[in-house]
């Protein structure tokens, strides 16, 4: 008998939360001393982008409230690992750039992560890994247009 395509939903995404739960973890406990995900997340994302963002476009960047991520905002300042000027322009908005401190926050996180995560593509195959991309892309941008 065919698998119904409810059933192939189900067992779809309980597999992505799942290895996502799992892989948090994993990285979750490899990061230097004092950084959560979040905080390696908006590093990492500000270190990539090169340019200032205001915090409401980091918050619908990374699909969580104004007020989530003006925690972690407020975590990686007084970490001294972002700067948050006001806009010259428009004195009613801020913008948070990476500090020098924050890149080599951001920098040594990597290092930390990049040979877990080499291990699991090592041991999966690259192939294997490079051949599901596309359909993990699509899922994310179909569920993100949905959003």
């Amino acid at each position: 008998m065919a698998e119904r395509t409810e059933d192939i939903a189900v067992a779809l995404f309980g597999e992505l939360f799942m290895a996502d739960q799992l892989a948090r973890n994993r990285i979750s406990r490899v990061l230097p001393k004092g950084m959560e995900l979040s905080h390696f997340g908006v590093l990492n994302h500000l270190a990539r982008l090169g340019e200032e963002r205001t915090p409401a476009q980091l918050a619908r960047a990374f699909h969580v409230t104004r007020g989530a991520m003006t925690n972690t905002l407020a975590r990686l300042e007084w970490a001294g690992h972002i700067h948050i000027r006001p806009d010259w322009d428009d004195a009613r908005r801020k913008l948070v750039a990476v500090s020098p401190a924050g890149r080599a926050a951001r920098d040594a996180a990597v290092q930390a992560i990049a040979p877990l995560i080499a291990e699991v593509v090592q041991n999966l195959g690259a192939d294997r890994v490079r051949a599901v991309l596309p359909v993990l892309r699509e899922l994310r941008t179909r569920l993100e247009g949905e959003a």
